[in-house]
């Protein structure tokens, strides 16, 4: 029988955090520390958080972790300061496993490109094997000196089940839509996330206003530091609408009130896109860049949604029009597909993987 222990390095704060990316506190508003052992760390850093290297500090993390004494150690990425140095310490102690969803689409060639794989290559020689979540994250590794015997599948997941549930979500929905005024009869295209560079919401506002197409309505959900701008890009366009971040219980019936969900991302670092699993987990059909890292997975070519060319807005006005164009049970169709597909990437499949990779280090 596993024995699990977390070790949450960011420190108390985890539980409560300002994200930066949505300007507002944040604190989810479903269980997350049910049904394991798990410890907050010390963080002694000037400015806790995990958007650089200094950020996470923890000086007791080697004692702590010892005192579990374990036989296998699981580290979520590495551009930490304590997480290196747990890599470092733990290399030939114990079974070292590494999850990270990193990948190469933008790669940049120059100098910094060198170094950085350099100091990649080098990082990595400290772990035993690697959980990749996709393609591209697979690629990644391949590429920074992983042998492929040390790769192990563990596919990016959400709750599948909670996301799925139509009969539960269904009428929430509904309401959310008719607050907001959207006509029943609308295909609805919807984006939710951060209000930020990297999401290249202003593409998705321009090409729906391009597209300019009766009984379609964009709806965008989420807040950030674009918000303001983004309003007064869409003032005038009676079939724009914004709703502010809404916490994890109300998601699945915020995606039942839109039919295509949309990730128009031009990164840098759109690792993945996790809305595009919960939004197949609620059977909507989805659009995204390619510079989405999920895209090469999760969306299948004119089965249950389509991939266009990140920052070109022609392309994404093509494949708006697809979907318009689109009957609503059209649409239902390809979000089924979209749903089927998901089922294989689950938490599920993520506790197999590992599972069965303890089980070849025994």
């Amino acid at each position: 029988m596993l024995q699990i222990k977390v070790f949450y390095t960011l420190g108390k704060s985890s539980e409560e955090v300002i994200d930066k990316g949505f300007g507002k506190k944040i604190a989810w508003d479903i269980p997350l520390l049910e049904g394991y052992a798990y410890q907050f760390l010390d963080n002694t850093s000037k400015n806790p958080g995990t958007s650089y290297f200094k950020g996470v500090i923890n000086p007791t993390i080697i004692q702590d972790i010892e005192n579990f004494k374990p036989t296998d150690l699981l580290v979520f990425g590495w551009s930490f300061d304590s997480h290196l140095k747990v890599l470092k310490y733990f290399k030939n102690k114990v079974n070292v496993y590494f999850r990270g969803d990193s990948n190469l689409l933008d790669e940049k060639k120059g100098f910094r490109l060198i170094l950085r794989r350099l100091t990649l290559t080098w990082t990595y020689r400290y772990i035993d094997k690697a959980l990749y979540v996709g393609k591209n994250n697979k690629a990644y590794f391949l590429k920074h000196g992983i042998k492929e015997q040390n790769l192990i599948f563990a596919p990016h997941a959400i709750d599948n089940a909670r996301f799925g549930d139509d009969l539960l979500y269904q009428n929430e929905s509904n309401l959310i839509r008719k607050s907001l005024g959207i006509p029943e009869t609308d295909t609805v295209f919807l984006f939710t996330g951060k209000f930020e560079k990297k999401k290249n919401p202003f593409l998705l506002i321009n090409a729906f206003k391009k597209l300019n197409r009766p009984n379609t309505s964009l709806l965008l959900v989420g807040n950030g530091v674009l918000e303001a701008d983004l309003k007064e890009e869409a003032m005038g366009f009676a079939n724009i609408y914004f709703l502010p971040f809404q916490n994890q219980s109300r998601m699945p019936a915020v995606y039942r009130a839109g039919n295509v969900v949309v990730l128009p991302s031009s990164g840098p670092g759109e690792t993945w896109g996790l809305c595009i699993n919960e939004g197949m987990a609620c059977g909507l059909p989805v659009v995204a860049s390619n510079k989405v890292g999920c895209a090469v997975d999760l969306v299948h070519e004119s089965e249950n949604g389509f991939i266009f060319d990140s920052n070109s807005e022609a392309s994404l006005v093509k494949k708006l029009a697809a979907c318009a164009t689109k009957t609503k049970e059209e649409l239902k169709e390809m979000g089924s597909t979209s749903r089927a597909i998901i089922t294989n990437w689950s938490f599920e499949h993520i506790c197999d993987a590992i599972t069965k990779a303890l089980h070849q280090t025994v």
